[in-house]
């Protein structure tokens, strides 16, 4: 079983409001981040909330008190959440609205081939989702410390990942400032269609 992690905690400070609440092509980015990893071959999906409080759908949502302290107590928090039977977990964040399913399908193709921990990339350099079997999960929560998550566990043991390439899957871009967000709006406004969008 592919579990998904979508990491929704922070207040968007840059931003001015939490990015989980953010519309977005006509839906909020939480949803919009829960829907992808569903399409991509999730199930379940967990959702970590912190700075705002949110009604979703087709996620079990639990919150970390402790979202302040940034990113690695999130990731804590939802591997602590999945259920015991998860062989694995593709962890996604909720500010990155052009990364599509088919990233997440090949992270899970990727790991049915015999991958333990997969990583996407555009333009041949890491990025987001990633994949993470539940062997690591003890790791990756112990070194997951202050505003980064997976990154520490990734670069402790580089020969575990495989990279696989998903410039075609979407895009990495992220939603930080006002000008971010209106910068991607405008993008998703144009008529070309999302890339990887189901």
């Amino acid at each position: 079983m592919s579990a998904g992690l979508l990491l929704a905690a922070g207040s968007g400070s840059r931003l001015g409001t939490p990015k989980a609440l953010v519309e977005f092509r006509g839906e909020r980015l939480v949803d919009r981040g829960i829907r992808v990893l569903r399409e991509g071959g999730c199930h379940p999906v967990v959702v970590v909330l912190g700075a705002a409080t949110v009604q979703v759908r087709g996620a079990v949502a639990v919150r970390n008190p402790e979202w302040r302290s940034g990113m690695g107590s999130s990731l804590r928090t939802g591997l602590e959440a999945l259920p015991g039977d998860a062989e694995r977990v593709v962890i996604a964040l909720v500010d990155q609205p052009f990364v599509g399913p088919e990233a997440v399908a090949r992270l899970i193709a990727a790991a049915r081939d015999g991958a333990s921990v997969a990583v996407a990339t555009y333009g041949g350099e890491p990025r987001n989702p990633v994949l993470i079997a539940r062997e690591h999960f003890a790791e990756v929560a112990r070194l997951a410390v202050g505003d980064v998550g997976a990154r520490p566990f990734l670069r402790a043991h580089p020969e575990l990942v495989v990279e696989v390439p998903c410039d075609d899957a979407g895009d990495p871009a992220d939603i930080d400032t006002p000008a971010d967000l209106s910068a991607s709006r405008a993008r998703a406004s144009q008529p070309s269609p999302e890339p990887g969008h189901a």
